[in-house]
């Protein structure tokens, strides 16, 4: 049988402020992308995702970011390499308190938002975050978009690169994802989300925004947890999997 992982950004609050349902996502994803303080989430929002998700076996991630909470960790910055991979050991091994503390670990690394674009082609910056997760555990995967300069270094490096797709974002014929200031960047309608998580899934095909077939071949799946709807969407895209002959279970 196919099987996908399938993936969400999770702890995205700071204080009282909560953008994402944790515990709803939580009982659809197999992995959680925990945001480690950077771009949203603090230290007691960390811990109750880590609580929550080794409660249900959902595998925790770091999600690391530029540091950025006012921008949500979406505004393009340039940080000196040595300082973002210290930055970016920092959020790991401050998720690995709390994951410890919960009985798991940190099973994961997955860059967010401007980072993670930045990474597919920046070679500086896609050297920085391996460094980064080096320094925190050189056995750590790392999550990024197939033919990133990142997955690329991470398997030189000797970390485990694992690709991954999104259902919900709108793709260029290049394979890469249209940037969220341009229109259609988001996929909102539900029927094309979930059909287009059964293409790339069972097919590793999605159609790019100009309607041409992109080859993706991805390991993990994921879903924004931010958007409209988020948990009903998450529980469809399961069932249609599933329905389809596909096992979501976590990357090994």
């Amino acid at each position: 049988m196919t099987s996908i992982d399938l993936n969400a950004d999770l702890g995205e609050g700071f204080g009282r402020w909560q953008l994402t349902d944790d515990e709803q996502l939580l009982s659809v994803v197999s992995s959680a992308n925990v945001a480690c303080g950077f771009h949203a989430g603090d230290a007691a929002t960390m811990r109750r995702v880590c609580e929550l998700a080794a409660e249900r076996g959902v595998r925790i991630g770091a999600q690391v970011s530029y540091r950025d909470l006012a921008g949500f960790g979406r505004r393009a910055m340039d940080v000196p390499p040595a300082e973002l991979a210290a930055e970016v050991a920092y959020q790991i091994g401050a998720l690995e308190v709390f994951a410890r503390a919960a009985g798991t670990r940190v099973s994961y690394v997955k860059p967010h938002g401007a980072l993670y674009n930045r990474v597919v082609h920046d070679e500086e910056q896609a050297g920085a975050v391996v460094d980064g997760v080096l320094l925190a555990d050189a056995t750590l995967p790392v999550l990024g978009l197939p033919g990133s300069r990142l997955l690329e270094l991470a398997g030189k490096a000797g970390l485990p690169a694992v690709t991954e797709a999104f259902a919900d974002r709108a793709y260029t014929d290049e394979g890469t994802l249209v940037p969220r200031g341009q229109d259609g960047a988001v996929v909102t309608d539900a029927q094309a989300v979930v059909a287009r998580s059964v293409g790339l899934a069972r097919d590793g095909v999605v159609t790019s925004r100009s309607g041409t077939p992109v080859e993706v071949r991805a390991r993990s799946l994921c879903l924004h947890g931010d958007t409209p709807g988020a948990v009903d969407l998450a529980r469809r895209v399961r069932a249609h999997l599933e329905r389809s002959g596909v096992r979501v279970k976590a990357f090994g």
